[in-house]
Protein backbone atom coordinates (compact mmCIF):
# COMPACT_ATOMS: atom_id res chain seq x y z
CA UNK A 1 0.00 0.00 0.00
CA UNK A 2 1.39 3.67 -0.76
CA UNK A 3 1.69 5.86 1.80
CA UNK A 4 -0.66 8.87 2.01
CA UNK A 5 -2.23 11.50 4.12
CA UNK A 6 -4.80 9.22 5.42
CA UNK A 7 -2.12 6.43 6.28
CA UNK A 8 0.07 7.83 8.67
CA UNK A 9 1.42 4.71 10.38
CA UNK A 10 4.09 4.37 7.23
CA UNK A 11 7.26 5.31 7.99
CA UNK A 12 8.99 7.37 4.94
CA UNK A 13 13.18 7.17 4.40
CA UNK A 14 14.56 9.82 2.43
CA UNK A 15 18.09 9.17 1.27
CA UNK A 16 19.83 12.88 1.22
CA UNK A 17 17.27 14.04 3.43
CA UNK A 18 19.18 17.12 4.02
CA UNK A 19 19.02 18.66 0.63
CA UNK A 20 16.56 21.42 -0.24
CA UNK A 21 14.12 19.84 -2.23
CA UNK A 22 13.97 16.34 0.20
CA UNK A 23 14.43 18.31 2.97
CA UNK A 24 10.77 20.02 2.59
CA UNK A 25 8.94 16.79 1.66
CA UNK A 26 10.37 15.10 5.08
CA UNK A 27 8.84 18.22 6.68
CA UNK A 28 5.36 17.73 4.93
CA UNK A 29 5.75 14.12 6.33
CA UNK A 30 6.22 14.82 9.47
CA UNK A 31 3.53 17.23 9.40
CA UNK A 32 1.15 14.84 8.03
CA UNK A 33 1.59 12.15 10.65
CA UNK A 34 4.36 10.48 8.92
CA UNK A 35 7.23 8.87 10.86
CA UNK A 36 10.37 10.08 9.10
CA UNK A 37 13.96 8.96 8.88
CA UNK A 38 16.77 9.58 6.51
CA UNK A 39 20.37 9.58 5.95
CA UNK A 40 22.99 12.52 4.50
CA UNK A 41 27.01 12.77 4.13
CA UNK A 42 27.03 15.60 6.11
CA UNK A 43 25.34 17.49 9.42
CA UNK A 44 24.08 20.91 8.31
CA UNK A 45 20.85 23.31 8.76
CA UNK A 46 18.16 21.15 7.57
CA UNK A 47 19.46 17.86 8.98
CA UNK A 48 19.33 19.61 12.53
CA UNK A 49 15.77 21.28 12.24
CA UNK A 50 14.37 17.76 10.72
CA UNK A 51 15.84 15.78 14.26
CA UNK A 52 14.21 19.04 16.21
CA UNK A 53 10.80 18.36 14.39
CA UNK A 54 10.63 14.62 15.32
CA UNK A 55 13.11 13.07 12.14
CA UNK A 56 15.37 10.53 12.92
CA UNK A 57 18.65 11.55 10.81
CA UNK A 58 21.80 9.52 10.25
CA UNK A 59 25.04 10.87 9.15
CA UNK A 60 26.31 8.50 6.37
CA UNK A 61 24.73 5.78 4.47
CA UNK A 62 24.37 2.51 5.75
CA UNK A 63 22.15 -0.49 4.01
CA UNK A 64 20.63 -1.27 7.61
CA UNK A 65 19.19 2.15 7.80
CA UNK A 66 16.53 1.47 5.22
CA UNK A 67 15.54 -1.62 7.41
CA UNK A 68 11.45 -1.03 8.23
CA UNK A 69 10.61 1.60 5.94
CA UNK A 70 7.89 1.45 4.16
CA UNK A 71 9.04 3.84 1.07
CA UNK A 72 12.45 4.95 0.35
CA UNK A 73 12.61 8.58 -1.01
CA UNK A 74 15.20 9.49 -3.54
CA UNK A 75 16.51 12.08 -6.05
CA UNK A 76 17.97 11.89 -9.71
CA UNK A 77 21.42 12.36 -8.43
CA UNK A 78 21.35 9.72 -6.05
CA UNK A 79 22.79 6.47 -7.65
CA UNK A 80 21.15 3.02 -8.16
CA UNK A 81 24.19 1.37 -6.41
CA UNK A 82 23.46 3.32 -3.50
CA UNK A 83 24.29 1.19 -0.39
CA UNK A 84 20.07 1.82 1.14
CA UNK A 85 18.53 1.87 -2.42
CA UNK A 86 20.33 -1.66 -2.80
CA UNK A 87 19.38 -2.77 0.49
CA UNK A 88 15.69 -1.71 -0.28
CA UNK A 89 14.94 -3.25 -3.64
CA UNK A 90 16.69 -6.52 -1.77
CA UNK A 91 14.25 -6.34 0.92
CA UNK A 92 11.24 -5.25 -1.88
CA UNK A 93 10.68 -1.98 -0.28
CA UNK A 94 9.14 0.86 -2.95
CA UNK A 95 11.75 2.81 -4.30
CA UNK A 96 10.62 5.78 -5.54
CA UNK A 97 11.35 9.29 -6.82
CA UNK A 98 11.12 12.30 -4.95
CA UNK A 99 8.42 13.92 -7.46
CA UNK A 100 6.38 10.53 -6.99
CA UNK A 101 6.60 11.23 -3.25
CA UNK A 102 5.51 14.75 -3.54
CA UNK A 103 2.66 14.45 -5.92
CA UNK A 104 0.95 11.86 -2.84
CA UNK A 105 1.88 14.03 -0.45
CA UNK A 106 -0.67 15.91 -2.66
CA UNK A 107 -2.71 13.22 -3.53
CA UNK A 108 -6.72 14.96 -3.47
CA UNK A 109 -5.86 18.30 -3.56
CA UNK A 110 -5.66 21.43 -6.66
CA UNK A 111 -2.17 21.00 -7.67
CA UNK A 112 -0.17 24.48 -9.08
CA UNK A 113 3.16 23.35 -10.32
CA UNK A 114 5.80 25.63 -11.28
CA UNK A 115 7.68 24.99 -14.16
CA UNK A 116 10.65 26.96 -16.32
CA UNK A 117 14.30 27.31 -16.83
CA UNK A 118 14.00 30.36 -13.93
CA UNK A 119 12.20 31.63 -11.59
CA UNK A 120 10.33 28.77 -10.40
CA UNK A 121 11.25 29.56 -6.17
CA UNK A 122 10.31 32.68 -6.74
CA UNK A 123 7.22 32.16 -8.84
CA UNK A 124 6.45 29.25 -6.06
CA UNK A 125 6.63 31.43 -2.91
CA UNK A 126 4.61 33.96 -4.18
CA UNK A 127 2.03 31.99 -5.39
CA UNK A 128 1.53 30.29 -2.09
CA UNK A 129 1.78 33.91 -0.32
CA UNK A 130 -1.19 34.76 -2.73
CA UNK A 131 -3.23 31.84 -1.75
CA UNK A 132 -2.75 32.35 1.78
CA UNK A 133 -3.05 36.27 2.37
CA UNK A 134 -4.86 37.41 -0.80
CA UNK A 135 -7.32 33.92 -1.96
CA UNK A 136 -8.00 32.84 1.71
CA UNK A 137 -7.18 29.05 0.51
CA UNK A 138 -4.95 27.08 3.34
CA UNK A 139 -2.31 26.07 0.78
CA UNK A 140 0.20 23.38 1.14
CA UNK A 141 3.60 24.00 -0.36
CA UNK A 142 6.82 22.48 -1.13
CA UNK A 143 9.10 25.07 -1.99
CA UNK A 144 13.35 24.63 -2.50
CA UNK A 145 13.66 27.89 -0.35
CA UNK A 146 13.04 29.75 2.38
CA UNK A 147 9.75 31.91 2.73
CA UNK A 148 10.67 34.64 4.15
CA UNK A 149 8.55 35.21 6.95
CA UNK A 150 7.21 31.19 7.02
CA UNK A 151 11.26 30.22 8.32
CA UNK A 152 11.13 27.15 5.79
CA UNK A 153 9.81 26.33 2.50
CA UNK A 154 7.48 23.78 3.58
CA UNK A 155 3.84 23.95 4.61
CA UNK A 156 1.18 21.45 5.11
CA UNK A 157 -2.22 23.36 4.83
CA UNK A 158 -5.50 21.49 3.92
CA UNK A 159 -6.48 23.88 0.15
CA UNK A 160 -4.08 24.07 -3.38
CA UNK A 161 -0.66 22.86 -2.96
CA UNK A 162 1.86 24.63 -4.78
CA UNK A 163 5.66 23.02 -5.93
CA UNK A 164 8.23 23.46 -7.88
CA UNK A 165 7.93 21.37 -10.91
CA UNK A 166 11.70 20.18 -12.27
CA UNK A 167 12.69 20.17 -15.61
CA UNK A 168 15.89 19.01 -15.32
CA UNK A 169 15.47 15.09 -14.99
CA UNK A 170 11.58 15.72 -16.84
CA UNK A 171 10.01 14.31 -13.51
CA UNK A 172 7.72 17.35 -13.80
CA UNK A 173 6.08 14.85 -15.84
CA UNK A 174 5.18 12.84 -12.97
CA UNK A 175 2.39 15.58 -11.89
CA UNK A 176 -0.88 16.11 -13.32
CA UNK A 177 -1.56 20.29 -11.82
CA UNK A 178 -4.54 21.66 -11.77
CA UNK A 179 -2.54 24.93 -12.73
CA UNK A 180 0.17 24.68 -14.39
CA UNK A 181 3.15 27.59 -14.75
CA UNK A 182 5.84 28.47 -17.50
CA UNK A 183 7.88 30.90 -16.61
CA UNK A 184 10.34 30.52 -19.51
CA UNK A 185 12.07 27.67 -21.29
CA UNK A 186 15.75 27.99 -22.73
CA UNK A 187 18.49 25.47 -23.37
CA UNK A 188 19.82 23.93 -20.03
CA UNK A 189 20.69 20.49 -18.06
CA UNK A 190 22.09 19.21 -21.37
CA UNK A 191 24.07 16.62 -19.62
CA UNK A 192 20.03 14.77 -19.81
CA UNK A 193 18.42 16.60 -22.72
CA UNK A 194 21.07 15.57 -25.61
CA UNK A 195 19.00 16.43 -28.37
CA UNK A 196 19.37 20.34 -26.82
CA UNK A 197 16.64 22.85 -26.96
CA UNK A 198 13.84 21.00 -29.20
CA UNK A 199 13.81 17.98 -26.47
CA UNK A 200 13.28 20.26 -24.11
CA UNK A 201 10.22 22.30 -25.29
CA UNK A 202 8.74 18.96 -26.40
CA UNK A 203 9.09 17.94 -22.61
CA UNK A 204 7.41 21.00 -21.81
CA UNK A 205 4.62 20.32 -24.23
CA UNK A 206 4.29 17.07 -22.60
CA UNK A 207 4.22 18.50 -19.15
CA UNK A 208 1.17 20.58 -20.26
CA UNK A 209 -0.71 17.75 -21.53
CA UNK A 210 -0.68 16.51 -17.66
CA UNK A 211 -2.82 19.31 -17.09
CA UNK A 212 -6.23 17.77 -15.74
CA UNK A 213 -9.08 18.60 -17.98
CA UNK A 214 -10.48 22.07 -17.13
CA UNK A 215 -7.50 22.58 -15.81
CA UNK A 216 -5.09 25.98 -16.63
CA UNK A 217 -2.19 26.77 -18.19
CA UNK A 218 0.11 30.02 -16.96
CA UNK A 219 2.80 31.07 -19.59
CA UNK A 220 4.84 34.44 -20.08
CA UNK A 221 3.94 35.67 -23.58
CA UNK A 222 7.76 37.74 -23.59
CA UNK A 223 9.65 33.78 -23.95
CA UNK A 224 9.61 32.55 -27.27
CA UNK A 225 9.87 28.98 -25.71
CA UNK A 226 7.02 29.58 -23.46
CA UNK A 227 4.64 30.69 -25.73
CA UNK A 228 5.83 27.98 -28.40
CA UNK A 229 4.33 25.55 -25.43
CA UNK A 230 1.37 27.42 -24.51
CA UNK A 231 0.60 28.07 -28.39
CA UNK A 232 1.18 24.25 -28.43
CA UNK A 233 -1.10 23.47 -25.05
CA UNK A 234 -4.11 25.64 -26.29
CA UNK A 235 -4.70 24.00 -29.64
CA UNK A 236 -4.47 21.13 -27.65
CA UNK A 237 -7.78 22.06 -25.87
CA UNK A 238 -5.97 23.47 -22.44
CA UNK A 239 -7.36 26.52 -21.03
CA UNK A 240 -4.31 29.46 -21.38
CA UNK A 241 -3.34 32.55 -19.38
CA UNK A 242 0.00 34.53 -20.57
CA UNK A 243 0.84 37.70 -18.77
CA UNK A 244 3.69 40.01 -20.15
CA UNK A 245 4.54 43.47 -21.18
CA UNK A 246 3.44 42.83 -24.46
CA UNK A 247 -0.31 42.57 -26.12
CA UNK A 248 -1.91 39.10 -25.90
CA UNK A 249 -0.22 36.96 -28.27
CA UNK A 250 -2.34 35.05 -31.05
CA UNK A 251 -3.00 31.64 -29.67
CA UNK A 252 -5.06 30.59 -32.83
CA UNK A 253 -8.34 29.65 -30.95
CA UNK A 254 -10.77 32.06 -28.66
CA UNK A 255 -11.16 32.62 -25.04
CA UNK A 256 -8.01 33.03 -23.82
CA UNK A 257 -6.69 34.87 -21.40
CA UNK A 258 -3.89 37.41 -20.94
CA UNK A 259 -2.50 39.63 -18.11
CA UNK A 260 -1.40 42.77 -19.47
CA UNK A 261 1.57 44.56 -17.61
CA UNK A 262 1.69 48.42 -17.93
CA UNK A 263 2.96 51.73 -16.50
CA UNK A 264 6.16 49.61 -15.15
CA UNK A 265 8.13 51.13 -12.22
CA UNK A 266 11.67 49.49 -11.68
CA UNK A 267 14.19 51.00 -8.92
CA UNK A 268 16.73 49.98 -7.04
CA UNK A 269 14.47 48.92 -4.07
CA UNK A 270 11.50 47.69 -5.58
CA UNK A 271 9.44 46.25 -8.70
CA UNK A 272 5.69 48.11 -9.85
CA UNK A 273 3.38 47.54 -12.51
CA UNK A 274 -0.01 47.75 -13.18
CA UNK A 275 -2.03 44.40 -14.04
CA UNK A 276 -5.07 43.58 -16.19
CA UNK A 277 -6.83 40.43 -17.04
CA UNK A 278 -8.14 40.73 -20.62
CA UNK A 279 -10.23 37.70 -22.14
CA UNK A 280 -10.13 38.07 -26.18
CA UNK A 281 -8.75 41.52 -26.11
CA UNK A 282 -11.20 42.63 -23.39
CA UNK A 283 -10.95 43.84 -19.86
CA UNK A 284 -12.56 41.22 -17.58
CA UNK A 285 -11.53 42.64 -14.27
CA UNK A 286 -10.57 46.08 -13.02
CA UNK A 287 -6.32 47.15 -13.15
CA UNK A 288 -4.33 45.98 -9.92
CA UNK A 289 -1.38 47.62 -8.87
CA UNK A 290 1.31 45.32 -7.67
CA UNK A 291 4.74 46.57 -6.16
CA UNK A 292 7.14 44.46 -5.13
CA UNK A 293 10.11 45.52 -2.36
CA UNK A 294 12.81 44.01 -4.81
CA UNK A 295 14.72 45.59 -8.18
CA UNK A 296 13.97 43.99 -11.14
CA UNK A 297 12.29 43.47 -14.02
CA UNK A 298 11.72 39.44 -13.45
CA UNK A 299 10.66 40.17 -10.36
CA UNK A 300 7.28 41.78 -11.06
CA UNK A 301 6.90 39.38 -14.01
CA UNK A 302 7.22 36.70 -11.62
CA UNK A 303 4.40 38.87 -9.28
CA UNK A 304 2.61 38.47 -12.60
CA UNK A 305 2.88 35.01 -12.88
CA UNK A 306 1.53 33.93 -9.21
CA UNK A 307 -1.30 37.07 -9.67
CA UNK A 308 -2.76 35.47 -12.52
CA UNK A 309 -2.61 31.27 -11.36
CA UNK A 310 -3.50 32.66 -7.41
CA UNK A 311 -6.71 33.72 -9.15
CA UNK A 312 -8.40 30.35 -10.20
CA UNK A 313 -8.67 30.38 -6.20
CA UNK A 314 -11.03 33.10 -5.94
CA UNK A 315 -14.55 33.58 -6.77
CA UNK A 316 -13.42 35.79 -9.87
CA UNK A 317 -14.31 38.97 -8.38
CA UNK A 318 -12.86 42.34 -8.84
CA UNK A 319 -11.90 42.31 -5.04
CA UNK A 320 -10.72 38.84 -4.18
CA UNK A 321 -8.45 40.34 -7.23
CA UNK A 322 -7.13 42.94 -5.60
CA UNK A 323 -6.71 41.23 -2.34
CA UNK A 324 -4.21 38.84 -3.78
CA UNK A 325 -2.10 41.81 -5.46
CA UNK A 326 -2.24 43.25 -2.04
CA UNK A 327 -0.63 40.06 -0.61
CA UNK A 328 2.08 39.95 -3.59
CA UNK A 329 3.25 43.66 -2.60
CA UNK A 330 3.87 42.34 0.85
CA UNK A 331 5.49 39.66 -0.15
CA UNK A 332 8.80 39.71 1.71
CA UNK A 333 10.87 37.60 -0.24
CA UNK A 334 12.48 34.03 -1.02
CA UNK A 335 15.69 32.95 1.11
CA UNK A 336 18.80 33.13 -1.31
CA UNK A 337 16.40 35.12 -4.05
CA UNK A 338 18.66 38.71 -3.99
CA UNK A 339 18.36 38.13 -0.34
CA UNK A 340 20.01 40.62 2.12
CA UNK A 341 22.51 39.13 4.22
CA UNK A 342 24.02 42.29 5.84
CA UNK A 343 25.97 45.41 5.95
CA UNK A 344 29.26 46.50 6.55
CA UNK A 345 32.07 49.27 6.63
CA UNK A 346 29.00 50.86 3.93
CA UNK A 347 28.40 48.06 2.05
CA UNK A 348 25.89 45.63 1.32
CA UNK A 349 25.89 42.05 1.12
CA UNK A 350 23.41 40.54 -0.96
CA UNK A 351 23.57 36.51 -1.76
CA UNK A 352 21.76 35.37 -4.74
CA UNK A 353 20.84 31.53 -6.21
CA UNK A 354 21.50 32.44 -10.21
CA UNK A 355 22.88 29.20 -11.83
CA UNK A 356 22.09 29.80 -15.23
CA UNK A 357 23.23 32.45 -17.49
CA UNK A 358 19.33 34.10 -18.01
CA UNK A 359 19.09 33.94 -14.39
CA UNK A 360 22.93 35.45 -12.99
CA UNK A 361 21.94 38.14 -15.63
CA UNK A 362 18.47 39.07 -14.04
CA UNK A 363 20.72 38.91 -11.03
CA UNK A 364 23.84 41.28 -12.21
CA UNK A 365 20.90 43.55 -13.56
CA UNK A 366 18.75 43.88 -10.19
CA UNK A 367 22.20 44.73 -8.23
CA UNK A 368 22.70 47.39 -11.12
CA UNK A 369 19.62 48.62 -10.17
CA UNK A 370 20.01 47.94 -6.13
CA UNK A 371 23.56 49.66 -5.92
CA UNK A 372 22.74 53.44 -7.72
CA UNK A 373 25.59 55.94 -8.14
CA UNK A 374 27.81 53.06 -6.45
CA UNK A 375 29.89 50.00 -7.82
CA UNK A 376 28.76 46.49 -7.97
CA UNK A 377 30.84 43.38 -7.34
CA UNK A 378 29.76 39.81 -7.84
CA UNK A 379 31.60 36.85 -6.74
CA UNK A 380 30.71 34.15 -9.09
CA UNK A 381 30.78 30.28 -8.50
CA UNK A 382 29.41 28.38 -11.49
CA UNK A 383 27.74 24.93 -10.78
CA UNK A 384 28.21 22.13 -12.63
CA UNK A 385 31.46 21.43 -15.05
CA UNK A 386 28.50 19.99 -17.85
CA UNK A 387 27.13 23.11 -17.40
CA UNK A 388 30.29 25.54 -17.36
CA UNK A 389 31.07 23.74 -20.70
CA UNK A 390 27.64 24.30 -22.29
CA UNK A 391 27.79 28.16 -21.32
CA UNK A 392 30.89 29.31 -20.32
CA UNK A 393 30.42 32.55 -23.07
CA UNK A 394 27.12 32.89 -21.83
CA UNK A 395 27.67 33.21 -18.51
CA UNK A 396 30.50 36.15 -19.19
CA UNK A 397 28.35 38.15 -20.85
CA UNK A 398 26.04 37.73 -18.17
CA UNK A 399 28.30 39.10 -15.65
CA UNK A 400 29.71 41.84 -17.63
CA UNK A 401 27.30 44.12 -16.21
CA UNK A 402 29.22 44.35 -12.83
CA UNK A 403 32.02 46.63 -12.15
CA UNK A 404 33.95 43.61 -10.76
CA UNK A 405 34.07 40.17 -11.11
CA UNK A 406 35.39 37.83 -9.25
CA UNK A 407 34.87 34.09 -10.33
CA UNK A 408 35.54 30.64 -8.19
CA UNK A 409 36.40 27.04 -8.50
CA UNK A 410 32.92 25.08 -10.40
CA UNK A 411 31.41 23.84 -7.64
CA UNK A 412 30.81 20.03 -9.03
CA UNK A 413 27.60 18.53 -6.64
CA UNK A 414 26.81 15.56 -8.24
CA UNK A 415 28.69 16.00 -11.09
CA UNK A 416 32.29 14.51 -11.84
CA UNK A 417 35.13 16.99 -13.13
CA UNK A 418 35.62 16.77 -16.42
CA UNK A 419 39.54 17.91 -17.95
CA UNK A 420 39.54 20.40 -19.29
CA UNK A 421 36.69 22.37 -17.45
CA UNK A 422 37.29 25.31 -15.07
CA UNK A 423 36.50 28.63 -13.98
CA UNK A 424 38.71 29.79 -16.25
CA UNK A 425 36.49 28.85 -19.36
CA UNK A 426 34.55 31.69 -18.03
CA UNK A 427 37.25 34.29 -17.03
CA UNK A 428 39.15 33.73 -20.69
CA UNK A 429 35.75 34.48 -22.19
CA UNK A 430 35.22 38.07 -20.92
CA UNK A 431 33.98 39.92 -23.45
CA UNK A 432 36.15 42.49 -25.67
CA UNK A 433 34.36 45.24 -24.82
CA UNK A 434 34.86 45.27 -21.35
CA UNK A 435 38.62 46.13 -21.88
CA UNK A 436 37.27 49.05 -24.34
CA UNK A 437 35.64 50.82 -22.03
CA UNK A 438 38.05 50.49 -19.36
CA UNK A 439 36.34 48.17 -16.90
CA UNK A 440 38.41 46.02 -14.64
CA UNK A 441 39.20 42.40 -15.79
CA UNK A 442 37.51 39.15 -14.37
CA UNK A 443 39.60 37.99 -11.72
CA UNK A 444 40.21 34.31 -11.40
CA UNK A 445 40.30 33.13 -7.83
CA UNK A 446 40.20 29.49 -7.49
CA UNK A 447 40.51 29.10 -3.65
CA UNK A 448 36.44 30.29 -1.89
CA UNK A 449 38.10 31.57 0.98
CA UNK A 450 40.27 33.78 -0.86
CA UNK A 451 37.82 35.05 -3.42
CA UNK A 452 35.53 36.09 -0.56
CA UNK A 453 37.84 37.89 0.55
CA UNK A 454 39.47 39.59 -2.71
CA UNK A 455 35.98 40.25 -3.22
CA UNK A 456 35.21 42.35 -0.54
CA UNK A 457 38.72 44.27 -0.80
CA UNK A 458 37.12 45.60 -4.15
CA UNK A 459 34.15 47.29 -2.27
CA UNK A 460 34.08 50.51 -0.76
CA UNK A 461 31.73 52.75 0.46
CA UNK A 462 28.10 52.65 -0.99
CA UNK A 463 29.07 49.51 -2.83
CA UNK A 464 27.10 45.91 -3.35
CA UNK A 465 29.11 42.93 -3.01
CA UNK A 466 26.69 39.89 -4.68
CA UNK A 467 27.14 36.17 -3.82
CA UNK A 468 25.92 34.36 -6.82
CA UNK A 469 25.47 30.46 -7.56
CA UNK A 470 23.56 27.75 -6.24
CA UNK A 471 26.47 26.11 -4.50
CA UNK A 472 28.13 26.35 -1.29
CA UNK A 473 28.91 30.31 -2.81
CA UNK A 474 26.31 31.64 -0.32
CA UNK A 475 28.85 30.84 2.91
CA UNK A 476 30.88 33.20 1.77
CA UNK A 477 28.46 35.96 2.21
CA UNK A 478 29.38 35.82 5.80
CA UNK A 479 33.24 35.76 5.28
CA UNK A 480 32.46 39.00 2.82
CA UNK A 481 30.97 40.67 5.92
CA UNK A 482 33.94 39.57 8.28
CA UNK A 483 36.52 41.18 6.12
CA UNK A 484 34.12 43.93 5.73
CA UNK A 485 33.82 44.73 9.06
CA UNK A 486 37.27 44.08 10.54
CA UNK A 487 38.14 46.93 7.67
CA UNK A 488 35.88 49.33 9.24
CA UNK A 489 37.32 48.67 12.48
CA UNK A 490 40.83 48.80 11.45
CA UNK A 491 41.56 45.35 11.62
CA UNK A 492 43.96 43.30 9.14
Amino acid sequence: MSPTQQDPAQRWHFVAIGGHGMSVLAEIALEQGHRVTGSDQVEGEETLRLRERGARVDIGHAAEQVDGADVVVVSTAIPGTNVEVVRARELGIEVVHRSVAMARLAAGRSFYAVAGTHGKTTVSAMLAVALHDGAGADPGAAIGGTVLGWGSGSRVGTGPFVAEADESDESFLNYAPSVAIVTNVEADHLAHYTGGLPQILAAFEEFTRRIVPGGLLVAFAGDEGSLRVARTAAGEGVRVRTYGQEAAPDLGVAGTEHVLLTDLALTGASAGATLTLHRDGVAVLDPVRIDVAAPGLHTILDAAAAWAAALEATDGSPASALAVAEALTAFRGAGRRFETVGEADGVRVVDDYAHNPRKVENAVRAGRLAVGDGRLVVLFQPALFTRTRDFAEEFADALDGADAVVVTDVFGSREAPIDGVTSALITDAEPAERAERGAMPFLLVPDRLDAARRAADLAGPGDLVMTVGSGDVTLLAPVVLERLAARAGGAE
